[in-house]
């Protein structure tokens, strides 16, 4: 299993290079082969882990001296994870083919390369975040994906995309300081990265690192109070939004979160505390300002705050010993990315066709386009539990692709 986790891991990032080197016209394609691979080796992974027995097994793969610098760590929650963040990373590339092209009423414009290059790079460093066992690897990763999203929201290289992508690049470097504090303390006490000394901490240092990798979580998952560069990345492709700021990058904070609680043993009561405190804060502020929003990229991203506040409220919550929290908590990571895609993805598909996505001027749209509706309605149903949809998307996460693609060209 470890040779299939690297490959998932590092297939992307050698698609990339190919992508930047070959014509232009066959970059996209050299994404989507790169994309699919990583996918295959993620669902080959899930399946190898679940015919084991689901055993959790952990390889030190870099060692220094007797320090472990970078290793894997298969487990359920981390097959679960590394599912829907390589393969909704298949799904939005295949919708790029589509989107990306002088065909799009709202910004007609040809994929670049460099596009395709970068979306491959998050892929695999999305895919190593979450398979990583060490917090050093999970900092290397964490910090690619800050790059990444730099040069992805910023793709337009217009004035605004421009200065949104360097207020994320700020917002989310500043955040990884505590899990830099983190990593620094780990290796202070136990002369390790591994994250499963989490459990053999003191109580008085595992505060300071939780407490640093809550701050690292805030800033990758927007929210309160570093949640400033959320609404403003919505200046990116919506194919863009809809893998970083539904599927992976917004979930990087809640999965380190998940992560170390799932090693940290007895974690301080403080934690749980604040990380409630945080979230109850973060979600009131997100659904007053969902309210007056008229553009749809802005009004999904306070949306997508407050749902990662529901997530950091059941974490949080089972800081106090609920298994059922913690549970329900990565479960709906898993089933937001794939609703929160979907809704981007019918943003896209809206302002494709029509040449806005200002809701003011969609009006009757939903005369004209159902099929569009429709999927707004089982999104909304989806993510909000409502039966018989509570857990659509964990029994189907293929309806999103499946849907975005055939109402592409439905306005």
């Amino acid at each position: 299993m470890d040779i299939i986790a690297l490959l998932t891991i590092f297939v992307p990032f050698l698609g990339a290079i190919i992508t930047v080197l070959v014509p232009r016209q066959a970059a996209k394609w050299v994404c989507q082969l790169f994309a699919a691979l990583a996918s295959l080796g993620t669902l080959i992974l899930a399946a190898a882990f679940f015919n084991s027995g689901e055993t959790s097994v952990t390889y030190q793969l870099v060692m220094f001296s007797q320090t472990e610098i970078f290793g894997l760590t298969i487990d359920k929650v981390s097959t679960l994870i590394a599912v829907a963040v390589v393969v909704l990373g298949l799904l939005v590339s295949i919708y790029s083919l589509g989107y990306m092209t002088e065909g799009n009423r709202e910004h007609p414009h040809e994929g670049l390369p460099r596009y395709y290059a970068f979306l491959l790079i998050f892929i695999g460093a999305m895919a190593g975040l979450v398979l990583s066992s060490t917090i050093l690897g999970q900092l290397l990763f964490f910090e690619i994906t800050g790059a990444c999203s730099w040069s992805l929201i910023g793709y337009y290289q217009k004035a605004t995309s421009l200065k949104a992508a360097l207020k994320a690049l700020l917002v989310t470097h500043v955040a990884s300081i505590g899990l830099f504090v983190a990593a620094a303390f780990v290796f202070k006490e136990t002369g390790t990265f591994s994250l499963s000394a989490l459990a053999s901490l003191s109580p008085e240092t595992k505060t300071i690192v939780f407490l640093g990798i809550l701050m690292a979580a805030w800033g990758k998952s927007a929210q309160l109070p570093l949640h400033v560069w959320l609404p403003d990345a919505m200046n990116a492709p919506t194919p863009v939004s809809a893998y970083l700021h539904a599927a992976s990058m917004v979930k990087v904070g809640v999965y380190i979160f998940a992560r170390a609680i799932m090693s940290g043993g007895d974690i301080p009561e403080v934690i749980g505390v604040i990380g409630v405190t945080g979230a109850m804060i973060t979600l009131i502020y997100g659904f007053i300002m969902y309210l007056p929003q008229t553009d749809m990229k802005r009004l999904l991203a306070y949306s997508t705050i407050t749902q990662l506040a529901y997530i950091f409220l059941a974490l949080s919550l089972s800081v106090f010993g609920s298994d059922l929290a913690f549970e329900g908590g990565v479960t709906y990571i898993f089933n937001h990315a794939f609703a929160k895609s979907l809704f981007f993805l019918v943003a896209g598909a809206l302002s494709y066709t029509c040449g806005t996505r200002m809701l003011p001027a969609l009006r009757g749209i939903v005369k004209k386009s159902p099929l569009l509706a429709v999927g707004f309605c089982v999104a909304a149903l989806a993510i909000t539990g409502v039966p018989p949809f509570n857990g659509f998307f964990s029994k189907f996460p293929l309806f999103a692709a499946g849907f975005t693609l055939s109402s592409e060209h439905s306005c």
